[in-house]
């Protein structure tokens, strides 16, 4: 099963990319800001809470879907840009196995726990 979900985000990101390349950017962008949504992880620095939350906001496929979209209704190609990066980004972190937090860990996520085993 963990080999077909990671073809399943791999299929993800192959969309995201092909999504980027009808925005009509310079892939300079889609390279400079694929790890941005990273600095979600900042809100860890409050507490696991607020950490939790501001990392699944900008990790959420459905937060980037509707970037997009938005984007695509209002005619707006950077939100488009922005929600093909959020989307490619959830997707390559969903293939290295980081899924979206629990308020209780980083290491707490919907495909398990991510770090070094503890024996």
């Amino acid at each position: 099963m963990k080999i077909q979900l990671k073809l399943e985000y791999a299929a993800f990101l192959s969309l995201g990319a092909y999504a980027f390349a009808q925005t009509g950017y310079s892939w300079w962008w889609f390279a400079g800001l694929f790890l941005a949504p990273d600095i979600s992880m900042l809100g860890y620095t409050v507490n696991n809470k607020v950490g939790a939350f501001c990392y699944n906001l900008f990790h959420h496929f459905g937060v980037a879907i509707v970037v997009y979209l938005a984007g695509t209704a209002l005619s707006l190609p950077y939100l488009q840009m922005i929600g093909t990066i959020l989307f490619s980004h959830s997707a390559f972190d969903r293939i290295l196995g980081y899924g979206l937090k629990y308020p209780d860990s980083f290491q707490n996520t919907h495909l398990g726990k991510i770090g070094k085993k503890v024996e």
